[in-house]
């Protein structure tokens, strides 16, 4: 098996899948009860929390647990306007983002908000000066990805974020997490209010997410009940999950930038790969200068991105059209299409994305794969051509 949809989900590190079950049997007491047990897992909560935040160079008091990314998202962005009249204020976002900012935003722009969505480029990046022409006496919240999930593009966080720091009452929001444990993450220094990560995205667990939220924010409640996270996120803690991600975490962050060499060496090995193979276009960056080492897009002139991956399927190799949110449906990205892509190139868009376990060899039986694909549709397209002459 050749697994290439990391950008979807990561398997697990063994270790970590070993690590929640000793947690999840250990320490099985509820972090909210007062007995021994509820005291025990309550501490090892705390000490995950520590984990987190030395890792974000953060306070523990700006980490909320949540179940997912998109949670992350949602919980940062609605609870923010919720608190406002949202008939007298301004959001700015991107025309690229995840489906659970760019729907959420949706959402809120139904509900009387104002909405801008930047333009970006063929690469699927945003420009700075549109932010800032963007910006209007009501704007208050700008929400931007950090490397996007189909192109990876990386947009200049840490320049928005100094741009903003001038306008203090803009709360400025990052989806960071197709970025955790591929690149630099510095949210105090790059002047970021709130940040979304999910740990399924690095070798951990799904059903654990983290939103960073920094000092002074407070956020409208969307679950209510019990005050767990500060009041932020009713529900008794995924203890299990988030040990495990803490981990994740850590391990990440200490073989960042071993990790980065080794995605960015497979990313280019592709790459060339692809350029040697006629009517293949790549999408979104080409170098890592400004995309992320571990998502290459590309298009294969002639195939439906469908036909490419039930084909690929045949061959135990795993990849995908767009991100897992939209994967199913008929039609071509919105992503691409928003960064300027034909629709007949989207239509035939195909997403690789790396993980640190993936190998040079898988990508050359990739290669292969993908060849022999050509040739067998080239010579299916031949031989009905004879028998079109023929009858």
């Amino acid at each position: 098996m050749i697994y290439f949809d990391n950008s979807a989900t990561t398997l697990p590190d063994k270790d970590l899948v070993t690590a929640y079950q000793e947690i999840a049997t250990e320490y099985f007491g509820n972090p909210s009860s007062a007995h021994r047990l509820g005291v025990k897992a309550a501490l090892k909560l705390e000490e995950a929390r520590n984990v987190c935040a030395d890792c974000l160079g953060a306070d523990t008091d700006e980490m909320i647990f949540t179940s997912s990314g998109s949670e992350s998202n949602n919980t940062a962005i609605k609870g923010l306007m919720l608190r406002k009249d949202l008939r007298d204020k301004h959001i700015i976002t991107t025309n690229v983002e995840h489906a659970s900012v760019y729907e959420t935003c949706k959402q809120l722009e139904s509900l009387g908000c104002s909405v801008t969505y930047l333009p970006t480029n063929g690469e699927g990046c945003i420009n700075l000066e549109d932010v800032r022409m963007a910006l209007r006496k009501n704007t208050v919240l700008v929400s931007v990805m950090y490397v996007n999930s189909e192109l990876g593009s990386i947009q200049p966080i840490a320049d928005i974020g100094h741009l903003l720091s001038e306008f203090p009452a803009i709360h400025f929001h990052v989806d960071a997490v197709q970025a955790y444990g591929k690149l630099p993450l510095r949210p105090k220094e790059w002047k970021i209010d709130s940040l979304s990560l999910s740990a399924h995205k690095f070798h951990g667990l799904r059903g654990t997410g983290l939103l960073y939220l920094g000092k002074g924010t407070q956020l409208f409640s969307l679950i209510n009940g019990g005050g767990q996270e500060s009041g932020y996120r009713a529900g008794t803690e995924n203890l299990a999950g988030i040990v495990a991600m803490s981990r994740a975490m850590q391990k990440h962050q200490s073989e960042q930038e071993e990790n980065y060499e080794h995605l960015a060496s497979l990313k280019k090995y592709l790459i060339d790969g692809l350029m040697q193979i006629p009517g293949c276009v790549v999408n979104g960056p080409k170098g890592n200068s400004n995309g992320a080492p571990h998502i290459i897009n590309f298009s294969l002139r002639r195939f439906k991105s469908q036909e490419i991956l039930l084909l690929l399927d045949s061959h135990d190799i795993y990849v995908s059209k767009s991100s897992a949110c939209s994967s199913k449906s008929d039609k071509p990205s919105r992503v691409l299409l928003a960064a300027g892509i034909n629709e007949e190139v989207a239509n035939s868009a195909i997403r690789i994305s790396f993980s640190v376990y993936n190998t040079i060899e898988e990508v050359d039986k990739f290669l292969i794969a993908l060849q022999m694909i050509i040739v067998k549709q080239k010579i299916s397209q031949k031989n009905q051509a004879i028998d079109q002459y023929n009858g």
